[in-house]
């Protein structure tokens, strides 16, 4: 079975649960229980499809394949903030859907605990990239950090003659210097013993090392156990 097939049944599941939760009128009225069961299935198709996209997309990367298309800076954060609170806080998802200004959004998203830094002129700036890798690139970092802070995650966008700029830190354990290089090898794990928890979600931190390097870009980390984590990528404009 290729990955490629799990796509239809997927999309099929989310949108028949989504009528069932949205449409009642239609289908018939749907229990507390029933709700609590159908959001729970819900999530989990939605972990799943994006399971499947990721590794497409790391397949295709493999392959050299490169999709240039253009978008907003905007429209590429939105879309991997709206992915990741899919699957943790629907309604933070809506909220953030309705923002139609970075201000609006900015509140929204301080009130989860994340703060985002931007100029607004680059905010609406128009770029040509390959917008699948780099919606996945944030998402997962974005994901990880949320996941192993304590009370906030900072996200900052800039850019220079040469590159746009991605920096996530959050406020978590850390990371000890002695895994800096492994934590971006495959299927690493750390031991029991070890105080501070792996990341991994999604591609894994492998897997957006290898997106990041095969658009020309680089992968930094900075932090040390106790002291949270920051993960900066680095992207040429011109790939």
């Amino acid at each position: 079975l290729l990955i490629h097939d799990l796509k239809v049944p997927l999309a099929v599941i989310d949108a028949g649960i989504t009528a069932l939760l949205k449409k009642q009128e239609k289908y018939g009225p749907v229990t507390e229980k029933q709700e609590k069961v159908l959001l729970r299935t819900l999530r989990n198709t939605k972990v799943t499809q994006m399971l499947v996209n990721d590794a497409l997309e790391l397949g295709r990367s493999r392959e050299g394949i490169v999709n240039l298309t253009n978008f907003t800076l905007s429209s590429l954060v939105e879309q991997a903030l709206v992915e990741i609170f899919d699957l943790i806080d629907s309604a933070a998802s809506e909220e953030i859907k309705r923002c139609n200004r970075l201000v609006s959004l900015r509140k929204a998203l301080n009130e989860k605990g994340l703060i985002l830094i931007v100029d607004d002129n680059l905010w609406c700036q128009e770029f040509s990239m390959d917008a699948g890798k780099m919606t996945q690139i944030l998402r997962n970092l974005l994901s990880n950090a949320l996941k192993y802070r304590k009370n906030s995650v900072e996200l900052e966008v800039a850019k220079n003659d040469e590159c746009i700029v991605f920096s996530v830190k959050d406020d978590g354990e850390g990371i000890p210097a002695t895994y800096h290089k492994k934590i971006f090898e495959s299927y690493f794990q750390m031991s029991a013993t070890d105080t501070c928890s792996i990341r991994g979600h999604g591609l894994g931190l492998a897997g957006v090392m290898v997106l990041v390097e095969d658009m020309g870009g680089k992968l930094y980390l900075e932090s040390d156990e106790g002291m949270g984590a920051k993960f900066l990528v680095e992207v040429p404009l011109k790939i």
